[in-house]
Order: C-alpha cells, then structure tokens, then sequence
C-alpha cells in the first residue's frame, strides 16, 4: 500500500512567497516595542501648537528648540549632571562592598550565613518608600540632604544586595583549587582578588554594574524625596515642567529622549558581558 503520510505536492498559487510566522511575530514586537520611542522622539522635535492641534505621524514643521532648552537652561542640564553623578558614586560604591561580600558567601560558611543572605535579599524586596522618611530624617539630621552622596548611598540599600546575589552567582562556578594555587604561589588576598579572581568574574561584575546603574538612573520617590535644588535629578526635574501657560509637551518629549541616551550607551558598551553574564550567570 502506498504510503499515505507522503507528502503532499504544494497547492499555494505560484509567485506567493512563503511567510515565515517568527519573522511576523518578531516583526510586530519590535514595532510595538519601538512606537513609543519614535513617538516620543517624534514629539521632541515639533512644536507645541503641532502637538496639541495636529496629528502627524512626523513634524511637519523640524525644530530642534527643545533641545536647545534643555542644553542651554541649567535648571535642565543640570539634572542630567546630577543624575550622572550619584549614579555613578552608587554603582561604584555597590560593587566595591558586593565584592568582597559575594566572595565570602561563595568561599567560607559561617554561622547565619543564610539566614544573612536572605536578608540582603529581603531589603531588594522592599519598595523604596518604605524607606524614604527614615532616609529623610537621617540626613536632614547629619547634612547630608540635598548631596549626590546622599541619594547614592539611599539607593545602595536595594542596589548591593542585588550586586551580591548576582556576583555570588559568578563565584561559585570558579573553581576554590585557584585560590589555592595563588597563594601558593605567593599571592597575597588583595593581589590575587585584583589580578587573578576579578579577570574571571569580569561579565558577572559587568552584568551587577549595568543593573545598578539602571535601577539607580530609574529609581525616582528617593532621589526626589533627598534632594531639593544642589542634587535634583533630571526624573525629578521632568515631573515639575507645568507652569503658568501648561505643559511645555516638546520640551518634556527631549528630556524623555536624552534620558533614554545614557542607559542605551551603558548598554553598547558593557554589551559583551552582559551577553555573558546571561548566558552564564543567575541573571
């Protein structure tokens, strides 16, 4: 008997291609991913009346005043300096108390060892307001209100524990034998950490320092609550753009697009480790 499974001859009409259902799927994601950010980018470069009274899928009418605001008022760029700064203190200063912390959770055990960890874990968990009116009271009380450093060691709360668990991670799968090859070969802690042990964890340290780096740029009831005029981040400055003749909607769309510059280029340059780092990672 003939085989009944044989394939069977294509019937489509000749001339119509072939459509690959995951190209469409992706296809659709990426716009429906992308629309926003071309919206925005979009309503950067109209104008105000071209944005209330008219609906073009692009300006009709080119300008780039808004952006010209933002980088020649300094209670704009300012912002963006601001916000540079105490992320910057922060992702530095988590990862360089993550570190040794990571390292002791993945070489030694000692007593509460877990019950530790789970505890760094829970302060990740809990939402930031939790902790704004301690925060508030506590530097207001020592000068330290209204500084970068404030708003960066605020957001080391959910930030090292973060560094922590994904350094910790990274640890584990190198082997304990290389330590102790190190220090016999005359290695000290500090020498072989720097030269032997970060050179092997380097896409785990940049998978930890991306996310802290992200999750600080992002994060907005502290940086607001700590800060008023010296450190006020450009998040805080975006949501006080309403004055006497309405929101300035052009403007706000250029803030919105040079805020998304700084966390697209962290990206492209730590891309390498971050491909790493979730392919080999807990991430």
């Amino acid at each position: 008997m003939a085989d009944m499974t044989a394939t069977q001859p294509d019937i489509r009409p000749r001339g119509l291609p072939r459509i690959n259902s995951r190209i469409v799927v992706m296809g659709l994601y990426l716009v429906f991913l992308m629309l926003p950010i071309y919206w925005l980018l979009n309503m950067s470069l109209k104008t105000n009346a071209e944005i209330l009274n008219t609906f073009t899928l692009w300006p009709r009418d080119l300008t780039f005043a808004n952006y010209a605001t933002i980088l020649t008022d300094p209670a704009w760029y300012m912002g963006y300096v601001n916000s540079i700064i105490y992320v910057t203190l922060n992702t530095v200063i988590s990862l360089a108390v993550a570190l040794p912390a990571a390292y002791a959770f993945s070489r030694y055990h000692f007593m509460g060892d877990k019950h530790l960890f789970f505890w760094l874990l829970t302060n990740r968990m809990a939402p930031p307001a939790v902790f704004a009116l301690p925060f508030f009271q506590l530097y207001s009380s020592v000068g330290l209100f209204d500084t970068h450093i404030a708003v960066a060691l605020a957001h080391t709360l959910f930030n090292v524990p973060l560094a922590v668990w994904i350094l910790e991670g990274f640890m584990r799968g190198v082997p304990k034998e290389i330590d102790e090859t190190a220090y016999i070969d005359g290695y000290g802690f500090g020498r072989f950490f720097v030269k032997i042990f970060m050179p092997l964890i380097a896409s785990g340290i940049g998978v930890a320092a991306f996310f802290c780096f992200m999750f600080s740029w992002v994060e907005l009831l502290l940086s607001r609550t700590l800060t008023t005029v010296n450190a006020k981040p450009i998040a805080a400055i975006m949501t006080r753009t309403q004055g006497a003749s309405g929101i300035d909607w052009g403007v706000l769309a250029a803030a919105g697009v040079l805020t998304i510059l700084p966390g697209a280029l962290v990206i492209y340059f730590v891309r390498n480790y971050i491909a790493k780092g979730f392919a080999l990672g807990r991430v």
